[in-house]
């Protein structure tokens, strides 16, 4: 969302960042709707002070006896009225299609951000890990042995359809072993506040992180109104709606791990086998609301605090900055981690964390109240801590061995009494 003054006062700024998001330019049909909007206003505040002088003049008329002025005034009352309520209408109607125009637009990219149409502008900023060499050729997670038994695709598309899974045994522990070793990472080391948070949603907090109205498509609603939420930054991020905290409070740093739920629209063909894109997946996510001057080095920070999951696993990663035509809506800036795996020879995002300056805090009238008593509007940062169901497939697939077992990073020992490995059989020892 935009402070329309912003781009009253530099439309070409405006425009050339939206250039670089590969947009049109949108700020001569912002404008005009503004101004319409404005001129409707304008009109109402000028025929309410003329209703306001004939209102006293009606009065003054009685009193005299003046029947006639009486009357003509009396009806030029009546006139005004009506006159501004049309008025106030339209200017209504312009502010609602404005609201839902600028509702639409996405974030300018900071001016550090690369310039590209799509991923192949990305840039690799950091390199960690030397991916493992195998002395057979490893396969994908699913193929397994180890996992097979434990990953089961045919009872869950009886259940529900494509692109859910069923996890059994060995492999679902691990699967949560993975999201408590996450959570309490973030809460004893990375100081977060941890949060449990409702999956369903109203369409308030759907708007105020922009998965609405450009978005509805990519989400579940329910037949009574509610959203399934595709991740907890909507929860995490909307504690603050409507709020004016104070400056002393922030940053505030949340972590929560939550069923999500995306309809995958238009990923029709794309990672069909597998866990790597499912309908319903859970995630420990991660979300901040800082100072102004403080996000980009939150940024870093958070950004540190995902990079640190993978190192403790020992899962090899590079952190890439995503380029101008490539970032999520709602972000000015976003480093997207990716992590190899040996199956498909390829590193894949298993996390994107971001810094969406005031954009968000806009949405949401979220407002911080400075020691000199101004207010402004927070920023909002949020990123993936990580994505549960990815990071298991990396462990799965980097500690596969031959004999169809899995070796398991020592880092989760704690989290599976013990346990080091996945046998061929789908049993943990």
């Amino acid at each position: 969302m935009y402070d329309i003054r912003a781009i009253r006062d530099n439309p070409a700024a405006f425009d050339a960042a939206l250039a670089r998001r590969g947009l049109a330019a949108a700020s001569a049909e912002i404008l005009t709707l503004d101004e319409m909007r404005r001129a409707r206003i304008h009109a109402a505040e000028t025929a309410q002070a003329d209703q306001n002088k004939a209102s006293k003049d009606v009065g003054a008329a009685k009193a005299r006896g003046d029947t006639a002025e009486f009357e003509r005034l009396r009806a030029l009352v009546a006139e005004k009225k009506a006159e501004i309520a049309a008025m106030q209408e339209a200017a209504k109607a312009l502010d609602d299609q404005l609201t839902d125009m600028l509702l639409r637009i996405p974030n300018l990219p900071l001016g550090d951000v690369p310039d590209g149409a799509d991923e192949q502008g990305n840039v690799e900023i950091r390199r960690w890990g030397t991916p493992r060499s195998f002395d057979f050729t490893p396969v994908e997670h699913y193929q397994i042995a180890g996992v097979t038994r434990g990953m089961d695709f045919d009872t869950a598309a009886k259940l529900s359809g494509a692109r859910f899974v069923m996890l059994t045994g060995g492999v679902a522990r691990l699967h949560r072993a993975l999201a408590q070793f996450m959570l309490d990472l973030h809460v004893g080391e990375h100081g977060l506040t941890e949060a449990i948070t409702p999956v369903l949603v109203k369409d308030a907090a759907m708007i105020g992180t922009n998965q609405l109205p450009k978005f509805a498509e990519d989400s579940y609603q329910t037949t009574n109104g509610w959203w399934l939420i595709p991740t907890s930054e909507v929860t995490l991020t909307n504690t603050v709606a409507g709020d004016i905290l104070d400056e002393t409070t922030l940053p505030r740093r949340m972590t929560a791990h939550t069923l999500c739920f995306r309809s995958e629209a238009g990923s029709a063909g794309r990672d069909t086998a597998g866990m790597l894109r499912q309908h319903q997946f859970e995630k420990v996510e991660m979300v901040s609301i800082t100072l102004p001057e403080h996000s980009l080095a939150e940024h870093a920070r958070m950004t540190d605090c995902a990079q640190a999951v993978l190192e403790r696993l020992g899962l090899p990663y590079r952190t890439m900055v995503l380029c101008s035509g490539d970032m999520g809506f709602g972000a000015q800036k976003t480093h997207d981690l990716e992590v190899w795996l040996p199956g498909q020879n390829t590193y894949r995002e298993i996390s994107s964390v971001s810094v969406c300056g005031d954009f968000q805090a806009r949405r949401m009238n979220a407002r911080v109240r400075r020691a000199d008593g101004r207010l402004e509007f927070v920023h909002t940062l949020n990123g993936s801590g990580l994505a549960v169901g990815r990071c298991l497939i990396a462990v799965l697939e980097n500690g596969q061995q031959a004999d169809g077992s899995v070796v398991l990073p020592e880092a989760l020992r704690p989290w599976l009494g013990g346990k080091s490995t996945l046998t061929a059989e789908g049993g943990l020892v």
